[in-house]
């Protein structure tokens, strides 16, 4: 079974998690705005699926990270980058948008992102800001290409 879906607007990567101190004790906490990007790429996934439930089984994730060429690129840069022929070399980082796409989708898709056993992720220019996500189920003896 293969899930496919959009999350529109700028990928974001997992950010860092931050620290307070409240009385004598270390408190972590997950930055807002990862927190706001896991909780679209729940909701997006979710009106994909429907009502099914977070499978159990093995799943193959490709990620497609969508970023538009920067507004300061000459018309001539920003095409070839629509293109394909200019690589988007800032952050966030491919492993961090990975990770942040994969916990969004903690208790969704899936119960843990420990289920992902093939994961590719791609970071490109586009003609908009946005995040494809494709998951395969995998079978019991169901292999990875």
């Amino acid at each position: 079974m293969m899930i496919e879906f959009t999350i529109p607007g700028k990928p974001i990567g997992k950010g860092r998690p931050r620290f307070s101190r409240q009385g004598g004790f270390v408190r972590a906490f997950t930055p807002e705005k990862t927190v706001n990007f896991e909780q679209l790429v729940a909701w997006t996934a979710k009106q994909a699926i429907g009502n099914a439930p977070a499978t159990e089984q093995a799943c193959e994730v490709v990620i497609e990270a969508e970023f538009l060429p920067p507004a300061s690129w000459s018309a001539k840069k920003r095409q070839r980058a629509s293109e394909g022929m200019e690589h988007h070399l800032v952050s966030p980082d491919a492993d961090n948008i990975a990770k942040a796409v994969l916990d969004g989708l903690n208790g969704t898709v899936w119960l843990d992102d420990k289920q992902v056993v093939c994961l590719t992720v791609k970071k490109r220019y586009g003609t908009s800001d946005r995040t494809n996500v494709l998951i395969r189920l995998l079978g019991v003896n169901e292999v990875t290409a």
